[in-house]
């Protein structure tokens, strides 16, 4: 959570968002991540194959945390990036805003909302 706090007050503290937010904790999270995809798990059965193999997959627990902590990397990867480009872009952070629950949450769906933004301001920009 730390990592969105960071991205809640980027506008204060770009430099310090950047880097932890945008660098330092997915790298932690990947890292986390790469561990457990070393680490053997007991699951039998599950895959990538077919939605009855994710759901098997996704039953056992160190399967269902290596997921979880994907999520929790990439989202936040994202939510930086997010921050990063409207803060090049001159997006005013108040738009954004909105934007980061969204990609905490639902991911892509808050990817879409950020770039659905960037669209609207590019478009009233261009007029």
């Amino acid at each position: 959570m730390i990592g969105w706090l960071m991205l809640l007050i980027s506008p204060l503290t770009p430099i310090w968002s950047d880097r932890i937010a945008g660098v330092l904790l997915p790298a932690i999270l990947s890292l986390g991540y790469l561990l457990l995809l070393i680490i053997p798990a007991s699951a039998s059965g599950g895959g990538f194959g077919t939605l009855a193999e994710v759901i098997v997959l996704f039953s056992y627990e160190q399967a269902a945390l290596t997921g979880w902590v994907h999520f929790l990397a990439f989202d936040l990867f994202i939510g930086a990036w997010v921050c990063r480009k409207a803060r090049s872009e001159g997006i005013n952070f108040m738009l954004v805003l909105p934007c980061l629950p969204v990609i905490f949450l639902f991911g892509p769906a808050g990817f879409i909302a950020f770039q659905a933004v960037r669209a609207v301001r590019n478009w009233s920009r261009s007029e």
